[in-house]
């Protein structure tokens, strides 16, 4: 398949996924942010979130699924608190604004918690995690998401693949960053493969008869009415502590829904009563530590830091040259695509010029 990959140099990239959204009619800060999410995730290598979600913000934004002009409204709010309501505007710049509102908090109160409800897909998690690390803070960030995880001893998905978050600055150049589904894989992934054209590897998805599915396009097709589920982390049933990844997916979704009265479960299916295609109604949760009302920021940076390389100090598995600890792959993965450019695949390139030819960008020449 290598002969297939073409690279994109970031800045053409950048330039190209803005340049859509605003031909969305995103207003051009907000169109900024939303391309800072998206390439953010290809630096990461995390191709599940980036230019290969582009065509599904075009579409959304085509059916009215979600709104260009993002309007937040602060519903109920205290010193260290607030509860927003989106609008069903971008889910990137609700988020980015909501963690933004969390770090003023912090920095003057010491924490600041930001509940959403009526937001979209927002991109990757730990962009927002890694907004209070940069700031000297610790950032959490999570959200809920359309159904498609099984619960344990369950084959109907219920959940959606409700992420978890948390960054912390460290004395190392590359701050701690954590950002992982509770499920085994996402839907993304599954995506990545299907455009890969590779199967899903066993143990990932099953089928509601809790027969194992391997073949991508076939989930994804499957998924939305209810005949797969991908598996919480840790996978099928107990023995493996699939319980486990099932319960902090169901806090993850209490922290996305309840504080802000927001919707749960199979209310963000995207469909209503009658089928119709409508709002997903997705919810967050955000919230910034300010480490200095805890302890020296410098302190707490070598503390990170010692417990980090204890760690990759530790002894290692017979074959392996290395242990990492979280955020380290993406770090090092940020200055590779920097240097060499974002991959896109046959089908990510179709989809690619399929945007060129639907909005008239045919100026950029990714293909010469």
């Amino acid at each position: 398949m290598d002969e297939q990959i073409v690279r994109i140099p970031v800045d053409m990239l950048k330039e190209f996924i803005c340049e859509v959204f605003m031909r969305c009619g995103i207003p051009n800060d907000d169109a900024n942010i939303c391309t800072e999410v998206l390439i953010t995730s290809d630096l990461h290598g995390i191709e599940s979130h980036g230019i290969g979600r582009l065509k599904m913000y075009y579409e959304r934004l085509k059916n009215k699924l979600q709104n260009p002009i993002t309007n937040i409204n602060i519903i109920k709010e205290s010193q260290t608190t607030s509860v927003i309501d989106g609008n069903h505007g971008m889910g990137m710049v609700i988020g980015f604004k909501s963690m933004n509102i969390a770090i003023q908090k912090a920095r003057q109160f010491g924490i600041g918690a930001v509940a959403v409800r009526n937001s979209t897909h927002f991109g990757i998690d730990g962009f927002y995690a890694l907004m209070a690390a940069k700031e000297g803070m610790i950032g959490m960030s999570f959200t809920n998401a359309r159904p498609c995880v099984a619960p344990t001893f369950g084959t109907q998905p219920t959940l959606g693949t409700n992420p978890i978050a948390f960054s912390a600055p460290t004395d190392e150049e590359c701050p701690f960053l954590y950002d992982a589904a509770t499920s085994i894989t996402q839907r993304g992934k599954i995506e990545v493969l299907d455009r890969a054209e590779k199967t899903t590897p066993e143990g990932w998805v099953i089928s509601k008869d809790a027969k194992t599915m391997t073949n991508p396009n076939d989930i994804l097709s499957k998924i939305p009415n209810q005949e797969a589920a991908l598996l919480p982390l840790g996978g099928e049933g107990e023995i493996l502590g699939g319980h486990k990844g099932y319960g902090l997916s169901t806090i993850v979704e209490i922290l996305s829904s309840a504080l802000q009265s927001g919707a749960f479960l199979f209310q963000l299916s995207g469909y209503d009563d009658k089928g119709k295609a409508t709002h997903f109604r997705v919810g967050h949760f955000f919230m910034a530590i300010n480490i200095v009302n805890f302890a020296p920021l410098d302190v707490f940076r070598k503390n990170i830091g010692d417990i980090l390389r204890s760690l990759r100090a530790s002894l290692k598995s017979p074959g392996k040259s290395r242990i990492y600890t979280a955020g380290e792959k993406e770090f090092e993965m940020r200055k590779f695509i920097h240097e060499n450019g974002v991959p896109v695949n046959r089908k990510l390139e179709n989809d690619i010029k399929y945007l060129q030819e639907e909005l008239n960008l045919k100026n950029y020449n990714f293909w010469a």
